[in-house]
């Protein structure tokens, strides 16, 4: 089974690539010339802004598609940044303001609960599904750890003794809440692909 990735997130195009078993493929945005098409995510929610990426893509392409929105959401800020995670501290996004702007109104808050959520949006036939999943953890005080993106080196996921940051991308498969979204994704089309 074939699907285009709709996002421009190099990063998450490999996390996604790495997780998908032998019968899936999956195209990059690169990979059918739609690179220089940034789709917008004007939205309040992961959900519709999830949506509104794998319609944009799916008629500019003309294929099955999916996109993803993933927010980290920190109890103590009630659950901020969430759908603004990626531009938390201004437009253009930077890991690295956004994760210092996170810490500094985190500060000695003890309460570090926190959690990432991916809402995945699939457009295959003209219908449209979604698929969510969470990753619990909780906020470092501090950065740690070199591989990821976003907030990888300040989460720890819960079961886990290394960051997102500090682990390989199969380690981070074993928790992430993209793979989990994934599977229940590609779940849903192995059934409904059987009937």
């Amino acid at each position: 089974m074939h699907l285009l990735f709709a996002t421009t997130n190099a990063n998450k195009t490999r996390e996604i690539i790495k997780a998908l078993p032998d019968n899936f493929t999956v195209s990059a945005l690169s990979d059918i010339n739609l690179t220089g098409t940034e789709v917008d995510e004007p939205y309040s929610t992961l959900k519709e802004n999830a949506l509104h990426k794998a319609l944009s893509y799916h008629h500019l392409s003309g294929l099955n598609c999916f996109s993803e929105d993933t927010g980290l959401e920190v109890d103590a800020l009630n659950g901020r940044p969430g759908v603004y995670s990626a531009r938390y501290a201004g437009i253009p996004g930077n890991d690295k303001n956004n994760i210092d702007k996170l810490l500094t109104e985190l500060n000695h808050n003890e309460n570090r609960n926190a959690r990432f959520r991916t809402v995945m949006a699939l457009i295959k036939d003209n219908e449209q599904y979604i698929f969510e999943e969470i990753c619990e953890g909780r906020i470092l005080t501090t950065p740690i750890g070199l591989n990821g993106f976003g907030y990888d080196s300040v989460f720890l996921p819960n079961g886990a003794d290394k960051s997102f940051a500090e682990m390989s991308t199969e380690e981070k498969n074993i928790f992430s809440h993209r793979k989990k979204a994934l599977f229940k994704m590609i779940s849903f089309l192995k059934d409904h692909h059987s009937k």
